[in-house]
């Protein structure tokens, strides 16, 4: 008896491979953020001991709860910021090595923040509140003018390789410029050097909040306008067939890329790699729409910055690496591996 054609609704009904394949993931890394918030809350440069013994001692107590806690929150955050904004740059611009740096927010960030430093006489180790508040905020402000510039520059969003090529030479200006405020005032090079190599160290509750709301609306923000990066993929003229409206979607995506990486490196400087890798990484994984591949990618930074800032912690205790080092290092090797892998394949990266 010949078989019965299965009606097409009850494929319709059924789940791909790609999204069942998609939610494992998005849970595998919550699980791991869950483990490695845990493991980042004992790590320091007096061990375990802190932990066991805040409950009897004041000073254990508040060095796990106003000094690793808000670190190690601030390092996830800092990283679901990066992975956020790398998906959408990559997306944005149809260019798997798109970095959240490309509109020269990175550069501006560092110009800021070295202005602050020769306004406040900040030092690495500043200890007043109202001296840091004025280092991140005017590296934000520094961001936030960067990306600024590049839009007025590339004359909006419309055009994607003009609005590249802008962000390349207003990061190139910016930190033309940034070198001649150090060359002004040498005796801010050893902070620049603490900000450009990247750090968690002075993240506090204030920042943690700070970062959460940012991450928040910026994620709400690009789930929303995720349609836009899917019609990109098919080409700029396929998109606007299909209806979208592409400028004010992409100033949107624009703004949710920037605001993300200006809150990210407002508070812990320049860390590399993390919102490069993350997309790569969950490419990888998973091949799913920009509304998921959004979510997973900032998912999968929060977990490569948390993991690598526990090792930069832990790796020469009691002292630390700079967490911008260790991903830079990782994160290279990383790509390097990817371009062999793919070289041998016969494929492009």
């Amino acid at each position: 008896m010949p078989s019965q054609p299965v009606p097409a609704a009850s494929h319709a009904a059924q789940p791909g491979p790609g999204p069942r394949r998609a939610a494992w993931l998005g849970a595998c890394l919550l699980v791991v953020s869950a483990l490695l918030l845990v493991v980042g809350a004992c790590v320091g440069s007096t061990g375990f001991d802190s932990l066991l013994r805040m409950g009897q001692d004041p000073v254990a107590w508040q060095i796990v709860w106003e000094i690793r806690l808000p670190r190690t929150l601030g390092a996830w955050l800092a990283g679901a910021l990066l992975g956020l904004a790398g998906a959408v740059a990559q997306g944005l611009f149809r260019n798997p090595l798109a970095d959240p740096y490309l509109l020269g927010s990175a550069s501006g960030a560092a110009l800021g923040g070295a202005l602050a430093m020769v306004v406040f006489g900040v030092s690495p180790m500043a200890a007043q509140w109202l001296a840091r508040l004025g280092v991140t905020g005017m590296a934000f402000l520094g961001a936030a003018g960067a990306v600024a510039l590049t839009l007025v520059l590339a004359r909006g969003v419309q055009h994607t390789l003009r609005l590249l090529l802008a962000g390349v030479i207003v990061g190139v200006v910016l930190g033309a410029l940034r070198d001649l405020v150090e060359l002004a005032s040498p005796d801010i090079l050893q902070a620049m050097q603490a900000f450009t190599l990247g750090s968690t160290s002075f993240v506090g509750w204030v920042a943690c909040a700070l970062m959460a709301g940012a991450w928040a609306l910026c994620g709400i923000a690009a789930w929303t306008l995720s349609r836009a990066l899917d019609g990109l993929t098919l080409g700029e003229a396929t998109a606007a067939s299909l209806g979208l409206p592409l400028a004010p979607m992409r100033a949107g995506l624009v703004a949710a890329m920037a605001l993300a990486t200006g809150t990210a490196v407002a508070q812990t400087g320049l860390i590399a790699f993390v919102g490069l890798a993350a997309p790569h990484l969950v490419r990888s994984i998973v091949k799913v729409t920009h509304q998921r591949h959004i979510v997973l990618s900032s998912l999968m930074g929060a977990a490569l910055l948390l993991a690598a800032d526990i090792l930069a912690r832990w790796i020469l205790a009691p002292q630390e690496l700079p967490v911008g080092v260790l991903t830079a290092a990782l994160g290279g090797t990383y790509l390097l591996w990817l371009m062999h892998r793919r070289s041998m394949q016969g494929h492009s990266l």
